[in-house]
């Protein structure tokens, strides 16, 4: 027997007790390149119809841009700087033409088809990578308070219930240019999960919670991420930001050799880094 892997994707979005809805989230398939996902989650701010037409702007951006993207010849950290980029300048002149004041944080990650992972945000929206239940890497925010942290002068614990916790210090379709921060992964393996989500979501769950709930082998994906927005939305007390998540789990697929034929020298294998197809996504 040979090892594959599989792609388990999920997506979840809820207005929380927000009046209306400006958070956006997309898990996308490559259309030619099987085993390739894109999975972007803006966090539109600037009013009603201003923060929404931000994030809009970038699923827009990152669908366009990752319908051209090539695996086999395109750089994925160049691809997903571009898609920051081109929001970031479309968002600006949505802000000149319409008189309003449109914003929206960024976290998207990239699979290739052999299972190398790449991610970039800009602001408050994050990415985490769990390994076997175990937090790989989270992305440091773009916000106030995590300078805080990053000074010493606040502990992370004290910055969730900082007071200025909301206060971002980058994001897109501000008049300067994001500080973007992209980050490689390298080749995921079966027990991984990679995991984008707003501040709707995190900010009311423990690590150790999104790795339980996403990794449980007991239940789907679409029902770790059900329960984690049910969590939030409890937690929230009437009180909820909007919220959305994009996550993808990493599965062993054992896939059954050809049978030897007479007289032939040995059996032929599948490669073990081909993925197979994501399966169907839900929100």
């Amino acid at each position: 027997m040979s090892i594959n892997f599989r792609l388990l994707g999920a997506t979840g979005t809820h207005k929380g007790d927000r009046a209306y809805q400006q958070d956006r989230v997309v898990l996308l398939s490559h259309p030619h390149a099987i085993g390739c996902v894109l999975a972007v989650v803006a966090d539109g701010m600037g009013g009603r119809s201003g923060g929404r037409k931000a994030s809009d702007q970038v699923i827009l951006t990152a669908q366009q841009i990752f319908e051209r993207f090539s695996p086999a010849t395109d750089d994925p950290v160049r691809t997903l700087q571009r898609i920051v980029d081109e929001a970031h300048l479309v968002i600006r002149l949505i802000a000149v033409s319409s008189e309003q004041e449109p914003h929206s944080t960024m976290a998207a990650y990239l699979i290739t088809p052999l299972g190398d992972c790449f991610w970039i945000h800009v602001g408050d929206s994050r990415i985490y990578h769990f390994r076997q239940g175990r937090l790989v890497f989270r992305t440091s925010d773009h916000s106030y308070v995590q300078s805080l942290v990053d000074r010493g002068e606040i502990t992370a614990e004290e910055a969730d219930s900082h007071p200025q916790s909301n206060i971002l210090l980058s994001c897109l379709g501000t008049e300067a240019e994001p500080p973007a921060t992209p980050h490689t992964a390298g080749r995921l393996q079966p027990g991984d999960c990679v995991v984008a989500c707003s501040d709707g979501l995190w900010h009311y769950l423990r690590q150790e919670e999104l790795a339980g709930a996403l990794m449980d082998s007991g239940s789907t994906l679409q029902e770790g991420v059900r329960e984690l927005t049910a969590v939030a939305r409890r937690r929230a007390r009437g009180g909820g930001d909007n919220l959305s998540i994009a996550a993808v789990r990493i599965e062993p697929l054992t896939v059954p050799e050809p049978a030897e034929l007479p007289g032939s020298p040995g059996r032929a294998s599948a490669s073990p880094n081909r993925m197979a197809k994501p399966a169907e996504h839900a929100r």
